[in-house]
């Protein structure tokens, strides 16, 4: 039975880091992962004592790389805005949508499902 959506971006944000996972569905292990937690990107971003939306933004632009890199750029990699969003709490919206925004831009092949919030994202 093949499952219609196959590779899924999970999201974890706490107020030091952020991390990002894509997760196949099918074999259930992780594919593709960024965090700022990792060395070159945490020595790059001047988080302090919290992690904002520019490391957030690095972050899914890191995410975005590997997934070219391993050729699943152009896979349908399902995103649901509303209930990350709701699952990180409302302050943490900013950096939901600067990951989101930056595959986005770096030309990953993002779907959004159930994305209530009909404004464009910047």
């Amino acid at each position: 039975m093949p499952l219609a959506k196959r590779y899924v971006l999970r999201l974890f944000i706490s107020l030091k880091y952020v991390t990002a996972n894509v997760v196949d569905r099918q074999i259930g292990r992780v594919v593709a992962t960024a965090s700022s937690v990792e060395k070159p990107l945490r020595d790059g971003l001047e988080c302090g004592r919290t992690c904002n939306a520019k490391a957030a933004a690095a972050v899914g632009e890191v995410l975005a790389m590997r997934l070219k890199v391993d050729g699943l750029a152009r896979e349908p990699i399902h995103a649901n805005a509303a209930k990350e969003v709701e699952k990180k709490g409302f302050k943490n919206r900013t950096k939901v949508w600067a990951i989101l925004n930056a595959l986005r831009d770096h030309g990953v092949n993002l779907h959004l499902d159930d994305d209530g919030d009909h404004r464009p994202h910047v």
